[in-house]
């Protein structure tokens, strides 16, 4: 009885947050951003010694350590993966890796996937964001201005080069910024003229629509629960039985076969990003159609 009573004021915080994770409210939301900003923060700073006694400084090859560290979080947050087209990862050389960006949560999408000597373009702000904006600069990300198109345009022709001399290859989000409509928007042509100038191919990466689970703007975030379903399409074909079990969280990952730029020059940049887009777009679409529980994708 004794044990039971010391151990009481233990439990009482357990119990509060297996109960917040468990309900439906508002501040369900609130808890899961607040604890995945908290912890990506706190292995950032973990992260931090271990590039700097590895590699000296700021170095591509710090993103393996980046890597390691973050594929656990998707547990934490009820989230899963499933990937297909590993293949097309390993085309040989530098290449350009293209993806739709929904929320800072595709960071862990790009974790599970991300190659090696595979670094991000990002914005510059990212930078200032304490022990997460450190670790990034020394990861070798390469940050831009994206209110001023001149640097823009300078830094990814500072990238091209980077990337032939140094045999590396970047992560590019050409949408420019999150959404979450339901569709992608469109395209902006720094990733183009990146891997034209470089003469790289594009790769081509798809993450299905978080609607699902994941609402910022309705402030959701149901990811980890398990139902029953008769509509699960993406099961169906692997069973005989009409209800199947499905997990809300569930992201698919599709990577597209590569589109070779060699022989391209910055006249062929519109339609190279029209071709990439409309790709991505149906792939999109398919696959978030097929995510259990998703429904009719949005417009």
């Amino acid at each position: 009885m004794d044990v039971l009573l010391w151990m009481a004021p233990l439990m009482v915080p357990l119990v509060v947050v297996v109960l917040l994770w468990s309900s439906g409210h508002t501040l369900v939301f609130y808890f899961k951003k607040c604890f995945y900003v908290a912890w990506m923060m706190a292995l950032a700073l973990l992260a931090i010694p271990l590039c700097v006694l590895k590699s000296g400084g700021r170095d591509v090859e710090n993103m393996r350590i980046i890597r390691s560290l973050v594929r656990h979080v998707k547990y934490f947050l009820g989230l899963r993966f499933e990937v297909s087209g590993w293949e097309h990862l390993q085309t040989p050389g530098p290449y350009v890796v293209i993806s739709n960006h929904q929320s800072s949560l595709d960071v862990l999408g790009l974790m599970e996937i991300l190659p090696d000597r595979c670094t991000m373009i990002a914005k510059k702000e990212l930078i200032y964001a304490g022990t997460v904006g450190l670790i990034c600069w020394l990861g070798g990300i390469v940050f831009i201005n994206r209110k001023k198109t001149s640097d823009a345009k300078s830094v990814m022709a500072d990238a091209a080069k980077t990337m032939l001399n140094e045999q590396i290859r970047l992560w590019v989000f050409p949408e420019g910024t999150r959404n979450q409509r339901g569709d992608l928007l469109p395209f902006k042509k720094g990733a183009f003229h990146l891997a034209v100038q470089a003469q790289a191919p594009i790769i081509p990466v798809v993450f299905s629509s978080y609607s699902n689970f994941y609402l910022r703007k309705e402030k959701q975030f149901k990811s980890g629960k398990r139902f029953r379903t008769s509509i699960c399409a993406c099961t169906r074909a692997q069973s005989a039985s009409t209800f199947a079990t499905c997990t809300v969280g569930t992201i698919r990952l599709k990577i597209l076969p590569k589109i070779e730029t060699k022989g391209m020059t910055s006249e062929d940049v519109a339609s190279l990003a029209d071709k990439s887009f409309d790709a991505m777009r149906s792939a999109f679409l398919d696959i978030s159609g097929l995510t259990c529980g998703n429904g009719p994708v949005r417009h």
